[in-house]
Parts: structure tokens; C-alpha cells; sequence
């Protein structure tokens, strides 16, 4: 019996493959063998970004059924990962007052059904962050691809990212700087349902100066959204929460909304990010300054 240690997994694989356990052993110079040790590697997976050691055989620990991942899929897993592991990103976390908003949003009702259009809070927020962008320039750019130019955008094109059946779309709302808030209500309403359908048109897709990621229909406090490149900068949105602030002496219960930025550190540094999510913060805090 040999004396190297391995799994029945990796003793079939080895067979397989007509790999000498033994043999492999003495090379690598110890006496354990994993299956990511027969195709010849001996520096750990993770260093040299070979993933051959996530090959487990599931089965041999329980029942397992298996789901294959579409094509879009895919180029959505590509695009993040490489995102995640070349963009050295940092999260800065604020909220912001929504007191304001949901009053307009009551008093506007019945205006929002006579025009037939839904009046989101999301509305606001891409107002909001198109204004933002116009007085922080730095965030509507991007960075080339060799690091070392820096693109700067005259114009504000707002991705909406839309989690659908087939999974994450991310149309974008053009010149939204120069919209009005319904004309931007309705534009979110029709782009989400086309997504949803997979009616979205490549033409629909890209180009955005930054996007919008929001999780307040669904939950959370906070979450670190990966920017998603050419963008060096992403917004998050998760759900309002009762907040007690103090007035002098008097507490009073306020609705906020929590706001997560990531940003490309090679482009942003951390005042300027607190800088531009505070001036963001007090838009949505005094909507009316976005009706003028």
C-alpha cells in the first residue's frame, strides 16, 4: 500500500490521467496529493490564478444536480471578475434623508397616474446622481486601458442595473442631466420592462457615465458594488431605514437611505468620493434644487 496520501477522487483521476502518485510525490516533495497536483503544477492554485483546484467531485460528498450557466452568464462572471481583481476599488458609505422625496412623491400621485407614469424613488436618485456627475467631473470619466490617460465624459448617461430572469442588464438612460424628472420616471419604467423581456437593443446598453445599482426593493443596510469598467465609479442603493436624529433635545424619527460608492482608487481618492456623495446626499435630502 502506498504511503501517499490522497482522495479515492483524486486516485481515480490519477488513474485516468496514468499519473504515478508515487513518483509525483517525490518531485513535489511531500506526501500529500491533491487532484490539483496531476496536471503538473506545484505552486498553489491561487497564486498563479490557475482555479483547476475548484474542480471538486461534489457528488462524492452528497446528491448534486447540475445547472448549466448561459452564454450572457458568462460574459457577466468574466467581466466581474476581471473588474474585481484589476480595479483596486473602495467602498464609502453614506445616507441620506428621503423625508422630502416621498412627501412629492404623495403629493404628486395623482399627476404621476394622469400621466400614466410611475413615480420611483429610483427617479430621483438618477436626477440626483446626473447633477452630481456635472459638478464632479472626475466620476464621469474613465480610465484607458494602459492607466495612463484619463477620458473626461461632456455628457451624463446613467446605467440602471436590472436584475432579470437571465440575469443582470444594465440599461442606460442618455442625457440625464438634461431630462426631466417624469420624462426620467418613465424612461426607467419602459427600459426595466424591456429588460425584463430581453427587448433591450445593444445600442440600449453601454456607454454609461456611471450606474446605478438598487437593492432597497429587496433588502439589506449596506454592500460593496463592484464598478463596473469603463466606470470608475458605481452607486448603491439598499433600503430606507428609520433613522432617530436629534434635535437639540428632541429626537425625531427620519427616513434615510443608505448609499454605498465604490470607486476606482487609481482615479478617486477618498476626500473626493466623501465630497461627492455628501453633495449627492443633500440632493436627494432637498429634491426641489433638481426642479429648477
Amino acid at each position: 500500500m502506498s504511503d501517499i496520501a490522497a482522495s479515492p477522487s483524486t486516485r481515480r483521476l490519477a488513474l485516468e490521467k496514468g499519473v504515478d502518485l508515487d513518483a509525483l510525490a517525490r518531485k513535489l516533495g511531500r506526501t500529500t496529493i491533491g487532484p490539483e497536483d496531476l496536471d503538473g503544477g506545484s505552486a498553489p492554485a491561487a497564486a498563479t490564478g490557475d482555479t483547476s483546484y475548484w474542480q471538486v467531485d461534489h457528488a462524492q460528498y452528497g446528491p448534486v444536480t447540475e445547472e448549466p450557466m448561459s452564454r450572457f452568464a458568462q460574459v457577466a462572471a468574466r467581466n466581474l471578475a476581471a473588474a474585481q481583481a484589476l480595479i483596486p476599488a473602495v467602498t464609502h458609505h453614506d445616507r441620506a434623508d428621503v423625508s422630502a422625496i416621498e412627501a412629492l412623491r404623495t403629493a404628486w400621485k395623482s399627476e404621476a397616474q394622469a400621466r400614466g407614469v410611475k413615480l420611483t424613488a429610483l427617479a430621483f436618485h438618477v436626477a440626483a446622481l446626473a447633477r452630481a456627475l456635472r459638478a464632479f467631473p472626475r466620476f464621469n470619466a474613465s480610465l484607458s486601458a494602459d492607466g495612463a490617460t484619463l477620458i473626461l465624459k461632456d455628457f451624463v448617461h446613467i446605467g440602471i442595473a436590472v436584475d432579470t430572469e437571465h440575469g443582470l442588464m444594465v440599461p442606460v438612460i442618455r442625457d440625464a442631466d438634461r431630462k426631466g424628472l417624469w420624462a426620467i420616471a418613465a424612461e426607467i419604467a419602459d427600459l426595466a420592462a424591456r429588460a425584463q423581456a430581453r427587448k433591450i437593443g445593444p445600442d440600449e446598453m453601454g456607454g454609461a457615465s456611471m450606474t446605478i445599482t438598487n437593492l432597497g426593493g429587496i433588502g439589506g443596510t449596506a454592500f460593496s458594488p463592484i464598478v463596473n469598467p469603463p466606470e470608475v465609479a458605481i452607486l448603491g442603493i439598499t433600503r430606507t431605514e428609520t433613522v432617530t436624529v436629534w434635535d437639540g433635545d428632541t429626537p425625531r424619527p427620519v427616513p434615510m437611505v443608505p448609499l454605498d460608492l465604490s470607486y476606482d482608487h487609481r482615479v478617486i481618492n477618498g476626500a473626493d468620493a466623501a465630497r461627492f456623495l455628501s453633495r449627492y446626499a443633500a440632493l436627494i435630502s432637498d429634491p426641489r434644487t433638481m426642479l429648477v
